[in-house]
């Protein structure tokens, strides 16, 4: 089957996932510049949020650059990333709400390794469904972004227990980090 209907669907997740998240931002009750400081913690886990939806979004756009076709297994694969990609929301509201409190940062956490280990997962389906010629697999041939993202998201979550804005800067990191659509990908696209 083609992946079209894939890449709409996951396009209008991602957009609705945004969309949610900016609705939870409420109109300051005041005038002032001061009547904004309330809101501070939840804006900033709104942008930092959307620059990782962002990411992803930008990222699947690369990943099935790549791809031809896609089966079942790639499908639920796909869901099984957006899946983890729509508790953002929930997720973000939780460390606004609360200040970047330890749970909602371990909370956060979590989403994210899950998020990153779905999108693994994603990769490894396409690579099992188009085979050894795969575009992809020729990309992806080094993982060393994602093992350090796991890494960083690993010592996040532990650290969000003690020094909850410690484990925000993990997570952060690992942001910069994926910021740039993946060269790998977009080295093989221009070589074919």
């Amino acid at each position: 089957m083609t992946k079209g209907r894939l890449e709409a669907f996951s396009d209008g997740v991602l957009a609705i996932i945004i969309t949610i998240m900016v609705l939870e931002l409420k109109v300051p009750e005041g005038n002032s510049w001061a009547d904004l400081k309330p809101l501070l913690p939840k804006f900033l886990a709104y942008i930092f949020s959307f620059i990782y939806v962002g990411i992803y979004w930008n990222n699947h756009h690369h990943l099935f650059q790549t791809v031809k076709k896609v089966n079942g297994a790639v499908l639920w694969a796909n869901l099984h990333l957006l899946f983890w990609l729509s508790l953002m929301p929930v997720a973000t509201e939780w460390i606004g709400a609360t200040g970047f409190a330890k749970n909602p940062v371990a909370v956060y956490g979590i989403g994210l390794i899950m998020s990153a280990i779905a999108y693994t997962i994603l990769e490894h389906s396409i690579i099992r469904f188009e085979g050894e010629e795969s575009k992809l697999k020729e990309a992806i041939h080094s993982k060393y972004k994602e093992y350090i993202s796991i890494i960083f998201y690993v010592l996040g979550i532990a650290t969000s227990f003690f020094y909850p804005y410690i484990a925000i800067g993990f997570y952060y990191i690992v942001a910069l980090i994926w910021l740039i659509p993946d060269r790998r990908i977009e080295k093989i696209l221009k070589e074919n």
